[in-house]
């Protein structure tokens, strides 16, 4: 698979290796307000500008949401652009998300997960992200930073393909992977650029050639722009499968899959989940193998478009699924878990699957948390369960009703 692409080794910061990829992505306009944990990205973009490393605008902004306009109107006119946030950065530009979605714009932003107030947390969980699944944006969640650095040059070539025109997120949980150094391979710029060509926009604002974006749409019109996005967004999933071939094939790694199945042959049980926990599932699915348990793990790479055709293919003949997630849609569960349920519910034979809500406010997710939702899931389904919670923090009927839940 692998080929003779140009490429460099570093033990680099996983901060670092954002800033040198999209470096090799050619932005011409990068906005951003630091934020933690995402500030070392942009002090190291800002940084190569000032170097002369990167033909780029940098502009300051006092906030997120100046940021992201200031992204907005520099995609219309035909620039690609890069910005990154977290946590209440990513909820203040909630607005401008939706209308740079709207307006077709293909947009990277990475997103250093972290958990969100109140109470005031900077650890990390998912629950920035994905309280923005609505905002038709892509959503791609890397487990470690050389998946990081790979989603982001795969994210423009997707986003920016005339088929999607969607803006992506490239999600990584902060300080897990954004402080963590790891190696990394960072292609050439030459290979980065035979990969990722030029921006192509299909419209733009050009006064040689006016056009309008963004109109007041009255009822007669608003339905169909939404379902123009729901289009582009199911066009997605082929595009996503073509791109991540293509960068298999020109540097040698796994691409951009929507999914990537772990030891799933004759496996009853499947662990799912997204982002750098992963890694603690895949080696505690390695310990239950060597003990002789039936169980695989599924990694979601893709959460929107939500990839239920291939989910649906990789569950076959599986009794049950645990859905572990850094995330809680409060009143009804993980979203993911709520989403795959849905996803499965018309088939005449389909696994049960049980909720772990996990790691909120950074709580760790070791090896053990990752046997004991495994555990859970084969003495029943159905539930939606709180992981590893402090009883002394929580009143006795508290207490009973989670005891209960987790029993």
């Amino acid at each position: 698979m692998a080929t003779a692409v140009e490429q460099e080794r570093k033990i680099i910061e996983g901060s670092m290796a954002v800033a040198e990829i999209v470096k090799r992505c050619r932005p011409q306009v990068v906005s951003a307000y630091p934020i933690t944990p995402q500030t070392h990205i942009v002090e190291d973009l800002s940084q190569f500008v000032a170097d002369g490393e990167m033909e780029c605008e940098f502009i300051n902004c006092e906030s997120e949401f100046s940021a992201i306009s200031i992204c907005l109107g520099a995609s219309a006119t035909g620039s690609r652009v890069y910005t990154a946030t977290s946590s209440q950065g990513l909820l203040l530009m909630t607005e401008v998300l939706f209308n740079v979605s709207g307006l077709r714009l293909p947009i990277v932003l990475t997103c250093a997960n972290r958990a969100v107030s109140s109470p005031l947390s900077i650890w990390n969980d998912q629950q920035d992200s994905i309280a923005l699944r609505d905002a038709g944006w892509m959503q791609f969640y890397a487990e470690d930073n050389q998946e990081v650095a790979d989603l982001h040059l795969q994210a423009y070539k997707i986003a920016e393909d005339h088929r999607v025109l969607l803006p992506a997120m490239v999600c990584m949980d902060g300080f897990i992977l954004t402080h963590a150094f790891e190696p990394v391979e960072l292609p050439a710029q030459e290979a980065a650029d035979a990969f990722l060509p030029a921006y192509d926009p299909l419209v733009k604002l050009d006064p040689e050639q006016p056009v309008t974006m963004g109109a007041f749409a009255d009822p007669n019109y608003y339905m169909e722009t939404r379902w123009h996005l729901e289009y582009a967004m199911s066009q997605a999933h082929a595009v996503i499968e073509e791109v991540a071939t293509e960068f298999e094939q020109t540097f040698g790694r796994p691409g951009l899959h929507v999914i990537e199945e772990y030891r799933t042959e004759g496996a009853e049980t499947i662990i799912l989940g997204l982002g750098s926990m992963m890694s603690a599932v895949k080696d505690t699915v390695d310990e239950l193998r060597d003990e002789g348990e039936a169980v695989g793990a599924i990694k979601l790479r893709c959460y929107r478009p939500f990839p239920e055709k291939r989910l649906i293919e990789a569950l076959q003949g599986v009794k049950r699924v645990a859905v572990m997630e850094k995330d809680i849609s409060l009143g009804k569960g993980g979203a993911v878990c709520t989403d795959l349920r849905a996803a499965l519910y018309d088939l005449p034979e389909r696994p049960a699957v049980t909720g772990f809500v996990v790691g909120l406010g950074g709580r760790d997710i070791a090896n053990h948390t990752v046997r004991a939702c495994y555990q859970r899931t084969k003495q029943g389904s159905g539930e939606n369960v709180w992981v590893e919670m402090r009883e002394d923090l929580l009143e006795p009927e508290m207490v009973q009703a989670w005891k209960q839940q987790w029993e």
